[in-house]
């Protein structure tokens, strides 16, 4: 499942005591992750709070230089400007798309003042063909402390953040029950 030491499929699964909560299984590393306040959801809807189930493929990596270095990664990786946003307005031309700030759509900024996005993978929810009102900014990112519930991205630790990516490329995907 793997080529030339990179990852391809990576398994999460949901905690069957917290919903919120999962287990993340990346070759031989394990580890807890945060996702969704609304759980795992195979009926997806903007602002329903619950992670998509499916397959979701890694499409590139971002990060905030002026907090972590470049994480070492196959994957296409940029540095996150202050200006970068990503639009989850469904009525608008850009919707699941990145955009610049000042925007006057509803968005998130991608630039952000807790550590969240300091490391984030773009995941392929929703993104080659946006569907409005199907989910949008569906990212792999950074846990809150506490491995609180994210508002329906998956998130993991800086530490285990680091493992992923160095093992992750274009190929790399999570499959999500």
């Amino acid at each position: 499942m793997s080529t030339g030491g990179t990852l391809g499929r990576i398994i999460v699964r949901t905690s069957p005591s917290d919903p919120s909560r999962g287990l993340l299984v990346a070759g031989a590393l394990t580890v807890s992750c945060a996702l969704g306040r609304g759980g795992v959801t195979r009926h997806k809807r903007e602002g329903d709070g619950a992670t998509p189930a499916g397959r979701l493929r890694f499409v590139s990596c971002h990060y905030r230089p002026d907090r972590v270095s470049r994480p070492r990664t196959r994957l296409p990786t940029m540095p996150t400007r202050p200006l970068d946003g990503w639009c989850d307005d469904p009525a608008d031309q850009s919707y699941n798309r990145p955009v610049r700030l000042p925007y006057p759509a509803s968005h998130e900024e991608l630039w952000r003042e807790d550590a969240l996005y300091d490391v984030l993978v773009v995941l392929d929810w929703n993104l080659l063909h946006p569907r409005p009102g199907a989910g949008s900014a569906i990212f792999f990112h950074l846990a809150a402390p506490g491995m609180t519930p994210t508002a329906g991205c998956i998130a993991v630790t800086l530490t285990a953040m680091r493992k992923i990516l160095a093992l992750s490329g274009p190929e790399t995907y999570f499959d999500v029950f």
